[in-house]
C-alpha cells in the first residue's frame, strides 16, 4: 500500500477547514451588510457578532482541537511505517465525523447530534493511539 494514501484524509480535514474560513467570511459580510454587528465591539470581542457567525466561528476554532490529535497521529503512522488501508479508512469516517459535526453546529446547532459526532470522533482518536502503542511495543 502507498503510504502517501493517509494524507488524503488530512487534505480532506484541511478542505474543510478553508470551507469554513470561506463561510465564516460570507456570513460576517452579511451581517456587516444588514447591520446586525457593531464593528467597533466585534473588533475586540467575537461575541459581539450575530448568533449565527459566531456559530461558525466557534466551529472554527474547534477544528484545531482534537484534529491536531489527528494530524500528530497521521504523521506518526507515516514515520513509522504503520500505514494501511483499514487505518485509512478508518481515518476518514474520523473526517467524516468532523464534516458532520461541522455541518450541524453551522445549521441547527443541535447539541446531541453534534455531541455524537464529536464523541465518535475523539474515540476513534482514542482507538487508533491506543492501536499504534500497542504497535510499539510489539503486541
Amino acid at each position: 500500500m502507498n503510504n502517501d494514501l493517509i494524507f488524503l484524509p488530512v487534505l480532506a480535514h484541511i478542505l474543510l477547514v478553508f470551507m469554513l474560513y470561506i463561510y465564516l467570511g460570507r456570513v460576517k459580510t452579511r451581517a456587516v451588510k444588514e447591520g446586525n454587528v457593531d464593528r467597533q465591539k466585534a473588533s475586540l470581542n467575537p461575541k459581539a457578532w450575530p448568533e449565527y457567525v459566531v456559530k461558525v466561528s466557534n466551529n472554527l476554532a474547534n477544528q484545531f482541537e482534537s484534529p491536531i490529535l489527528f494530524y500528530m497521529l497521521s504523521v506518526i503512522y507515516y514515520l513509522t511505517n504503520h500505514v494501511n488501508s483499514i487505518l485509512v479508512i478508518i481515518m476518514g469516517i474520523y473526517v467524516l465525523t468532523r464534516y458532520l459535526h461541522a455541518y450541524i453546529h453551522v445549521t441547527s446547532n443541535y447539541v446531541p447530534y453534534r455531541y455524537k459526532f464529536f464523541l465518535i470522533g475523539v474515540l476513534i482518536l482514542l482507538v487508533l493511539t491506543l492501536w499504534l502503542i500497542l504497535k510499539f511495543i510489539g503486541l
